[in-house]
């Protein structure tokens, strides 16, 4: 997470790779029991709330011009970094993205 807060420098599809590790939790939390589901959730919605406060909804426009998204339940993929810097930040940029630069932020 701290990563996407001070800025992902990583190419767009190690960006897309991690984003599919919250996948993963998505599908995975279904077939989990009750008692981990309440004892997790308030931990998952604070990492979910970092991750929103330190990105940006563009409805997944830049990212879709290189990776195909999923459904909209998928929030997550319609979100990209606010801090736009390194490989994955010249990525979104070129495809229409709008970021503070890890200079300026």
């Amino acid at each position: 997470m701290s990563a996407i807060e001070r800025g992902y420098g990583d190419f767009v599809h190690e960006y897309t790779n991690d984003l599919y590790c919250r996948n993963w939790l998505h599908e995975a939390w279904l077939l989990l029991d009750d008692h981990i589901v309440q004892l997790w959730t308030p931990q998952i919605k604070a990492l979910d709330e970092r991750y929103k406060a330190a990105t940006i909804d563009d409805d997944g426009m830049a990212l879709d011009q290189f990776h195909r998204l999923p459904g909209p339940d998928l929030w997550w993929w319609r979100r990209h970094p606010l801090i736009l810097t390194g490989d994955l930040g010249r990525s979104l940029r070129s495809a229409g993205a709008i970021g503070a630069d890890a200079d300026t932020a």
